[in-house]
């Protein structure tokens, strides 16, 4: 299934995408958070007859396909050719940090480069939406705590990530940062995570085409490597590092500016399109 949420920001209602047209769930479930994204409440969402579904306006805002976030964890250096274009060591475990929450946005909104912003950067991610509590979890048994997929653009102001002391959510959690969606695609619906291509486009120009084959640390091992510091819980989204091509490591640099359009996409899980400009 591909799940979504529409509506006004802070106003949204979950949806269902199916045969290219959004039908309304807010008669089934509340929200597509929390437990409503276990698998027994997407197995009735699953066998609901969809022409008994209420048609939604085709040109109605998507916010986040996921709702009321707890935690926003990233993965970063997961990719061996972005850990050398951004000058550094693969490293030995995956390293870990956080977005702000308040970061979120709909896969569509404007993006706002935030205020003294010199370096205002891109990376397409998959997403990975937990859908049931998750602590000390194999790896073998960590992609069943999947709820599904999303496509992420980790948005990063490197100046603030690198230079401004302390840990990297400086750079990664202004508003505006953290577009997901379009789509919440389930699990059974994308198979295997690992064999996704992905990329991401500034004005046209492809400066992202990768594919999550060359993570270095796979979806299953991260989910079971952050069960042992921390307990997952439902909405949780983790987002899984970027593969080559971000705008710091072009020659030169090359950083978003106002009136700039991203188009950024991962096979099966959507597309999303912003467009840049300075913050109020």
């Amino acid at each position: 299934m591909k799940l979504l949420r529409y509506g006004p920001a802070g106003e949204e209602k979950p949806g269902l995408l199916f045969e290219g047209v959004i039908l309304d769930l807010s008669d089934y479930i509340d929200d597509l958070s929390g437990s409503a994204l276990s698998d027994e409440v997407l197995d009735r969402v699953r066998v609901l007859d969809p022409t008994k579904l209420q048609v939604v306006d085709s040109e109605t805002r998507l916010g986040s396909c996921v709702g009321n976030v707890g935690k926003f964890i990233c993965i970063g250096l997961n990719y061996a050719d972005h850990a050398a274009e951004s000058g550094m060591e693969l490293p030995q475990e995956p390293v870990v940090f956080f977005k702000a929450t308040s970061a979120i946005t709909g896969p569509n909104d404007m993006v706002d480069i935030p205020r003294n912003s010199v370096k205002t950067d891109w990376e397409v991610e998959l997403g990975v939406v937990i859908g049931k509590h998750t602590k000390y979890v194999s790896k073998e048994d960590a992609l069943d705590h999947v709820a599904g997929y999303c496509v992420i653009n980790d948005l990063s102001e490197r100046d603030f990530q690198i230079h401004r002391s302390g840990q990297w959510v400086k750079g990664k959690s202004a508003d505006t940062f953290g577009p997901i969606g379009p789509w919440l695609v389930t699990r059974d619906e994308v198979g295997n995570p690992q064999d996704l291509s992905m990329y991401l486009e500034v004005n046209g120009y492809r400066y992202q085409d990768g594919s999550t084959r060359t993570m270095h640390f796979d979806v299953a091992t991260i989910i079971s490597h952050l069960s042992q510091f921390m307990s997952l819980q439902p909405g949780d989204v983790i987002s899984t590092g970027t593969p080559p091509g971000v705008g710091m490591g072009q020659t030169p640099e090359t950083y978003l500016k106002p009136g700039d359009v991203m188009e950024l996409g991962i096979e099966g899980l959507g597309v999303q399109r912003q467009t840049v400009q300075a913050s109020a």
